[in-house]
């Protein structure tokens, strides 16, 4: 089979076999207070987070050497095809070393800017959501939509951590959207996408994020029936902020998040 032009269904088995395999790598660290070291930025790192990435490495360069990968622990591979996976072997390590099982594998299939694909693979809960551009939204293996709940005063709000957004001097715009929301949750990292999706929550925030963090959600979300965008609401997974709803509620979130026409 030719690497210049890949089928997409097997592109799509080979990721969902990869996630896999590093998901069962990472339990095997899960609950046994493996070391985790702080990085520069001080997030934790830990010895099977590097594993898991090497595993999925090694499978994109044996079954498809022309692509590039960017992956969080070990950087960019550049190459000349306009395709390019992109890796989170533990997303939610903080979870991950705290014995929580919220904690997920993430990989996404990029074409130029565009993701084609993405997976987020929830080992320790034993779930898994996966997406393939034009072929909708599986939770499990069964088609998935996000909610259709129209109002924000019925709406579940989450988040990843609270003191993102005052260094991102972004906390008046947290406080309005609790304000107008019916319930508010740090049920983050990629678990909240992930409810977001499945019709379980309405609105997910982030305003601060590494294409690491986002490589599958935008095609997840949008094959799902909702909206993956950044603070201004284009859709990208490069915009360094997220905000992940039902569609409905776009652009009344928008209009919150927005300080400018909170002047």
């Amino acid at each position: 089979m030719s690497n210049h032009n890949p089928d997409p269904q097997v592109l799509l088995e080979f990721a969902l076999e990869s996630v896999w395999q590093a998901g069962r790598l990472t339990l095997g660290y899960f609950q046994t207070a493996v070391p985790a070291e702080r990085k520069a930025d001080n997030t934790p790192v830990t010895l099977a987070d590097r594993e898991a990435e090497q595993l999925l490495r090694r499978r994109i360069t044996r079954y498809w050497p022309d692509h590039g990968i960017i992956g969080e622990e070990f950087g960019r591979s550049p190459s000349n095809s306009p395709y390019t996976w992109i890796i989170d072997p533990i997303d939610g390590t903080k979870s991950f070393v705290s014995g929580v099982p919220l904690y997920s594998n993430l990989l996404a299939l990029t074409d130029g800017d565009e993701a084609l694909l993405g997976v987020a693979n929830f080992p320790a809960l034993e779930e898994m959501i996966y997406a393939r551009r034009g072929e909708g939204c599986y939770w499990n293996g069964r088609r998935t939509r996000v909610s259709v709940k129209s109002e924000l005063r019925e709406a579940l709000v989450l988040t990843s951590e609270l003191n993102y957004f005052q260094a991102a001097h972004r906390w008046d715009a947290w406080l309005r959207l609790c304000e107008q929301t019916y319930a508010q949750r740090t049920w983050g990292d990629a678990y909240g996408y992930f409810l977001v999706a499945t019709g379980r929550a309405e609105i997910m925030v982030d305003p601060a994020m590494h294409v690491w963090d986002c490589g599958p959600f935008q095609v997840i979300l949008e094959e799902a029936g909702g909206t993956f965008t950044d603070w201004r609401g284009t859709p990208t997974i490069h915009g360094n902020e997220s905000i992940a709803t039902n569609g409905v509620l776009l652009e009344q979130v928008l209009a919150l998040v927005d300080d400018r026409g909170q002047r």
